[in-house]
């Protein structure tokens, strides 16, 4: 039985929809920055923990909104899309360990990097969707060659265990930079950009932000077709996908030091780009309904989380073992 019909506004029901979003997300980034991370500072648990509440909390809201306007069924692809968005988000946080890793950036300063990086992919994904919702409406064999992307690159992250890996010292926009820049040897505070004597330059800080936005283009070129498996309506792929990046920061301060526990998180999301990708191959033939992709993709994120809880329980207890026997 079909979700019953909940649009109350009928045509300006996307207009009132645009304007909260564009209004959520600059109002939201403005206080971000503007007032609780004026001054540099590490990002405790605490603090991330509240943020990633608010962010999830303000997700969760614009999705009753939706459902109210646009109807149920959805406000139900939304809460999938973001789903997919969120989960595969979290493979962001390892690569962000790395890269924070590799140019020795301060905690202090980790908070400056990911919110321009934030700001960044706004504006990139904001480009791709459009793009390649222009693309499903001129080409419908678009889809179908999403979905084998998909289900390829499931299976390599599956095979190899090592999802996307990043190299700062290779990439090629670190190379670019060096080239055009001077480089300082260390940070000046939080700024990117210095003068000194010799001119202006850029620090550490600006190549770390740099290695980040690319990560982030590299990450849309799966989450992205993923969504498509849900829905092609642009408002909702935009919206999941800004709610889920807006509460990446959060996510990586919460989740950063125990990101080695996260064993089978890989897996899981592996699992779910493989689903998402099969999903639109047989699009044509069997028709899931939204209900259905939602509980799979928060039931395989579930296991995973869980599993990987379980294993490394098991694991330490093992280690004392061996400890207390030794």
């Amino acid at each position: 039985m079909a979700a019953p019909d909940l649009n109350l506004f009928g045509a300006d029901a996307d207009s009132i929809l645009i304007g909260g979003l564009m209004l959520t997300v600059i109002g939201a980034l403005a206080l971000d920055l503007g007032v609780f991370h004026r001054q540099a500072h590490v990002v405790k648990t605490r603090e991330a923990l509240t943020w990633t509440a608010i962010w999830v909390s303000l997700a969760v809201v614009f999705g009753i909104g939706l459902a109210a306007l646009k109807g149920v069924d959805t406000g139900l692809e939304y809460f999938t899309g973001y789903a997919i968005e969120y989960s595969l988000s979290m493979d962001n946080v390892f690569v962000f360990t790395l890269i924070f890793g590799a140019f020795a950036v301060p905690r202090e300063y980790q908070h400056r990097v990911l919110f321009w990086g934030v700001v960044g992919a706004l504006v990139m994904r904001l480009m791709m969707i459009l793009g390649g919702t222009a693309l499903i409406e001129r080409w419908s064999f678009v889809l179908p060659l999403f979905g084998a992307f998909l289900v390829f690159t499931g299976l390599r992250m599956l095979v190899s265990r090592s999802g996307h890996s990043t190299d700062p010292g290779r990439n090629i926009l670190v190379r670019l930079a060096r080239s055009r820049f001077r480089v300082t040897e260390g940070f000046d505070g939080q700024r990117f950009f210095v003068r000194t004597a010799a001119g202006r330059a850029v620090t550490p800080l600006f190549l770390a932000l740099l290695v980040v936005e690319f990560s982030d283009l590299v990450f849309a070129v799966d989450s992205i077709p993923a969504i498509f498996a849900v829905t092609t309506d642009p408002l909702v792929v935009y919206a999941s996908n800004a709610f889920a990046i807006l509460g990446l920061r959060s996510l990586y301060f919460l989740l950063a030091g125990a990101a080695a526990r996260f064993r089978y998180l890989k897996v899981g999301l592996a699992v779910i780009l493989a689903f998402v990708g099969t999903k639109l191959l047989v699009a044509d033939l069997v028709h899931l309904p939204t209900l259905a992709s939602l509980a799979v993709v928060v039931s395989v994120l579930g296991v995973a989380i869980i599993g990987s809880a379980v294993a490394d329980r098991a694991e330490r207890a093992s280690a004392r073992g061996l400890r207390a026997t030794g």
